[in-house]
């Protein structure tokens, strides 16, 4: 004997009638269909949550990264500032478009201009410190944040043997 369903079942036995068994099937259609629909707006919603947390996770990973690079800059300037405090010769140079006067000694002034050294903002935002640095650590920093370079010439090697170091070359003159 073939299993019935319960619905034969209760259409044999006079229970119910062929109206009321149609529109119990067409009921059971639709809350079949309403939990496949929840279902999937279940499942793209926490596949919209994943990717919001995803992208957010990637912000504060870059920003932490932005942090360490900052700390990583701090500590390489402070390592390698030299002292400019016992410095009687005014050294200008622009920051941006605003030009800058910096106190330095003679021997710091005539690295700074060969190129030997540096100078980059140090502090807080918005505030005008400056340090002056080896320019080999300028170009380390400048790998890191190019914004923190304010100063840096190109470096002109001085020859030791030029017998004729000490003459000055006049611009106006004709050959």
């Amino acid at each position: 004997m073939a299993q019935m369903s319960l619905q034969e079942q209760l259409l044999q036995a006079g229970l119910t009638n062929e109206k009321k068994a149609k529109k119990a099937k067409k009921a059971s259609k639709k809350t079949r269909d309403l939990k496949r629909e929840v279902k999937a707006a279940t499942e793209e919603k926490r596949l919209a949550q994943l990717a919001k947390d995803k992208e957010l996770n990637e912000q504060i990973k870059q920003q932490a990264q932005a942090k360490a690079i900052q700390a990583q800059i701090k500590q390489l300037i402070e390592m390698n500032m030299l002292d400019t405090s016992h410095g009687n010769i005014a050294y200008n140079f622009t920051d941006g478009t605003a030009v800058k006067k910096l106190t330095v000694s003679d021997k710091i002034q005539r690295q700074l201009a060969n190129g030997l050294l540096s100078i980059v903002r140090f502090g807080e935002t918005g505030t005008d410190d400056y340090a002056v640095i080896p320019s080999v650590v300028a170009e380390k920093i400048a790998l890191r944040d190019d914004s923190v370079l304010v100063s840096q010439n190109e470096i002109q090697e001085v020859e030791e043997d030029d017998p004729y170091a000490d003459y000055v070359i006049p611009d106006d003159l004709m050959w």
